[in-house]
């Protein structure tokens, strides 16, 4: 029976959306272990607070599920980070006012 690991991936807001849906798929293609029926999907999954969401969901069989999922995140990572796509971290504008003390 098959099964999809779901792996999201967020990139920053100002990195190009198509070549990372092309790197992933090249990537999800590649992998021998991934099935071609269904067909893998990536989708556009949020636009989220501080990144762009990006969820593979490809279909493996049942013993391959965590062997592709953590290779899937390697190397997807590895090639976001080869073609200067970032993977940004929550962030927050802290905005300081000075007031002055009365009297």
């Amino acid at each position: 029976m098959p099964w999809k690991p779901r792996v999201v991936f967020g990139i920053g807001y100002g990195d190009d959306l198509a070549r990372a849906r092309d790197l992933i798929l090249e990537i999800v293609e590649a992998d021998e272990r991934i099935l071609k029926d269904p067909a893998p999907a990536v989708v556009l999954a949020d636009l989220a607070d501080s990144s762009v969401n990006i969820a593979v969901r490809p279909w493996v069989s049942s013993g391959d599920f965590w062997p592709v999922r953590a290779d899937l995140l390697e190397k997807i990572k590895a090639a976001f980070d080869s073609n200067g796509i970032n993977i940004p971290y929550p962030q927050r504008d802290v905005h300081l006012y000075q007031v002055s003390a009365p009297g």
